[in-house]
C-alpha cells in the first residue's frame, strides 16, 4: 500500500513572533504505524523540502518513544528533509492520504486548493483520508460533488476549543477547528482534553489531538486493509 503524508510549510505563529509548523508526534507515530504495516510512505508539503517543525513539539515534555526514534532514524529524517511539492503529486498514485496537525496547517493547507482537490479526489476514488488534531481544519474548503461542505452531516472531531484555550492560542489562530467544523455542518464531538479520540465516518477518519495520532493511523490502516467501506 502507498500512503501520502501531507505536512505544512507554514512556520509563523500568527503575529506572536514565535515559530510553528507540524507537530512531531503526529508525524512520527503514524509514520511508524505505516512502516510496520509495510506501507510505502511519501511525504509532501506545499513548498516541498524540509517542513517547519513546531518547536514546542520537540520539547522534553512532548517527546515520545516515536519522536525519539524518528529523530534518530536517518531514513525518516532524510525523507522529511526532502518532501515533494504537494502540487506535483497525484491522488491516483496513492491508496490513502494522511494529514498530521500542528498549528501550521491552519494558515497554509486550510487555504490550499491543491490540498482540497487532493482530499476530494481521494475520497471520490473510494480511498480513505485521515487527519488529526488541527489537520481536520484543512477540510474547511473541501466540498462534495454537489458543492455542499464535505464534512456536512459527517461525524468529525479535531482540536477542541478547550484545548486551544489551554495552550493560550485562541486569539492567535485564524480559526478554531471545533467551531469551523461545526459551522460547516459537521457532527463534531470530542472527549476530554488531551485524551485520544478518533472518529470514522465512511472513508473519513479524524482524530482530536496529538494522543489521537497513533489510533487514527491504526484506524486508517484497518480501513485500507479491508478495502474501504
Amino acid at each position: 500500500m502507498k500512503v501520502l503524508i501531507v505536512l505544512t510549510s507554514h512556520d509563523e505563529l500568527g503575529n506572536t513572533g514565535h515559530k510553528t509548523g507540524f507537530w512531531l508526534e503526529e508525524l512520527a507515530a503514524p509514520y511508524y504505524r505505516f512502516k510496520e504495516a509495510s506501507w510505502e510512505i511519501t511525504l509532501a508539503s506545499p513548498k516541498g523540502g524540509q517542513p517547519p517543525l513546531d518547536p514546542k513539539s520537540n520539547e522534553p515534555d512532548f517527546q515520545t518513544d516515536d519522536t525519539r526514534r524518528f529523530e534518530a532514524d536517518p531514513e525518516a529524517t532524510n525523507a522529511l528533509a526532502h518532501t515533494v511539492r504537494l502540487d506535483s503529486v497525484s491522488a491516483g498514485d496513492f491508496d490513502t492520504v494522511f494529514y498530521p496537525g500542528g498549528h501550521g496547517p491552519l494558515w497554509d493547507l486550510a487555504e490550499d486548493t491543491v490540498s482540497a482537490r487532493l482530499i476530494e479526489t481521494t475520497l471520490l476514488s473510494g480511498k480513505p483520508v485521515g487527519l488529526v488534531c488541527h489537520a481536520p481544519g484543512v477540510l474547511r474548503h473541501t466540498v462534495n460533488e454537489d458543492g455542499t461542505p464535505l464534512v456536512s452531516g459527517k461525524k468529525v472531531t479535531g482540536f477542541a476549543n478547550s484545548e486551544e484555550e489551554a495552550v493560550q492560542l485562541t486569539d492567535v489562530v485564524p480559526f478554531l477547528v471545533e467551531d469551523e467544523l461545526t459551522k460547516l455542518g459537521g457532527l463534531y464531538s470530542k472527549t476530554g482534553d488531551w485524551q485520544p479520540y478518533v472518529l470514522q465516518d465512511g472513508l473519513l477518519i479524524t482524530g482530536q489531538n496529538p494522543a489521537s495520532s497513533a489510533p487514527a493511523a491504526d484506524a486508517l490502516i484497518e480501513l485500507v486493509n479491508k478495502g474501504g467501506v
